[in-house]
């Protein structure tokens, strides 16, 4: 779909107009303290976000991301890998100041776009930042749950799966 060079334009129910150019091969030359456990299409197919979060991007990201994925009209809990609620209203982000950038949809939108190519070093250093110490909360799952035992903590589970780490630890 895109290549390193182009330029890609978001129309969007939350930008229009906004231009970045892809510096990077998809999926590739990460940072190396950047690893995650996911890519952004195994996620929309495990369940995230409710179903209700990147429905509208579909002339931004790849097609092959929203084949199979769990998506819906309105937020559905159930579409959730583990079946249960996992977000906080959009406002509450902000407030909280979670949103930075050029990314007004949050961590997973900077994901997706630093997956497709996109490199701002400043704010990449950020969300890698934030996406290393969310890493605390396996260590929680790890300390409370029996391995093997998915039911154990499955909130703490769908916010890993939700920040691309390891829920099934």
């Amino acid at each position: 779909m895109y290549e390193i060079g182009d330029w890609v334009t978001v129309e969007d129910r939350m930008q229009s107009g906004y231009r970045y150019r892809l510096a990077a091969p998809q999926g590739k030359d990460f940072d190396p303290a950047f690893t995650p456990h996911f890519t952004p299409a195994e996620m929309l197919a495990l369940g995230v976000f409710e179903g209700k979060y990147c429905n509208d991007c579909t002339g931004e990201l790849p097609a092959a991301w929203f084949e199979g994925a769990r998506i819906a009209d309105r937020p559905d809990p159930l579409l959730n890998h583990f079946g249960v609620k996992s977000r906080q209203p959009l406002g509450e982000w902000r407030r909280k100041g979670w949103i930075m950038g050029e990314d007004p949809r949050g961590w997973f939108q900077w994901y997706c776009r630093y997956w497709l190519g996109r490199r701002m070093p400043e704010i990449d250093r950020v969300q890698i930042g934030r996406w290393r110490g969310f890493a605390r909360h396996a260590g929680q799952i790890r300390a409370n749950c029996e391995p093997g035992n998915l039911a154990c903590r499955p909130r703490q589970r769908q916010a890993l799966l939700q920040w691309s780490q390891d829920p099934f630890i």
